[in-house]
């Protein structure tokens, strides 16, 4: 049976009279991609937050590789926390540090590594995604969009994290960027063997990254399946999000990749 990485079980998120959700069950299997889509408002990074212990439930339980998110032991949390890593929306590079100190950050905190053996772990990590090293020496500033992605996903590799939470990773991109960065997500994915849990609005990131998705409604989860299951599903926003005009070009690009590897 598949590990379980993440359960959550009767999750109510509330601020003040306001609720987020509304009794959410939900686990995550180990090595899948698990997508969180919904609405404007519909909670998708409020979920996200209760995963990473960011907010805490007026009711039910968060466990990540089986430890409660509230109630544990200090100690505990801390190493729990070094087995994730976490991708931002605007990649959420600090500013006044260069690219390689952005990197260094969550290995310098470890406090046990010398610097010429993070010195090498940055290059490392910086090679993977991509970054060539002439620009470990510039700052946030003098980076594009697609580089700021790549620097960031960098650092949340940095501690070699089993499990990986991607914020809406290609807003913001053009669409070669985005592709481009679809590609490295399931490159790293398969190579690291990584447990990913991504919000995206994206079509295209969606339907090309997802092994399940789950939807959020009416402060619910309407469905948690496969791609071809949740299309099925006929609650209203299901329909408009998946069979407008983008999401049906995006499900007929998946088909025809399909097809192709059932000819070959």
């Amino acid at each position: 049976m598949t590990e379980r990485i993440i359960e959550i079980k009767g999750l109510w998120t509330q601020f003040g009279g306001h609720t987020v959700h509304r009794g959410i069950d939900l686990d995550v299997h180990s090595g899948e991609i698990m997508s969180l889509v919904g609405g404007s408002g519909s909670g998708k990074t409020t979920l996200l937050r209760q995963m990473l212990g960011l907010e805490k439930p007026a009711r039910g339980e968060v466990r990540v590789f089986g430890i409660p998110l509230h109630g544990s032991e200090p100690a505990a949390l801390r190493k729990l926390r070094g087995r994730w890593g976490m991708l931002f929306q605007e990649g959420a590079l600090f500013s006044a540090l260069t690219v390689y100190d952005n990197v260094a950050l969550p290995l310098r905190e470890m406090r046990t590594l010398d610097e010429e053996l993070i010195h090498d772990l940055v290059m490392m990590k910086l090679s993977m995604v991509g970054i060539e090293p002439l620009h470990a020496t510039k700052m946030p500033a003098e980076l594009s969009g697609g580089m700021v992605k790549r620097i960031a996903l960098a650092r949340a590799l940095a501690l070699e994290p089993e499990l990986l939470f991607l914020d809406e990773p290609t807003a913001g991109l053009d669409p070669d960027r985005s592709e481009s960065f679809i590609t490295l997500i399931q490159e790293l994915h398969r190579e690291l063997n990584l447990t990913v849990v991504m919000v995206t609005h994206d079509l295209d990131t969606l339907v090309a990254l997802s092994h399940r998705v789950a939807v959020l409604c009416d402060q619910r989860l309407e469905i948690v399946g496969t791609l071809d299951e949740v299309v099925a599903n006929p609650h209203p926003f299901i329909c408009n999000f998946f069979m407008g005009e983008r999401g049906r070009r995006a499900l007929e690009a998946v088909k025809a990749v399909k097809d192709a590897m059932l000819i070959t």
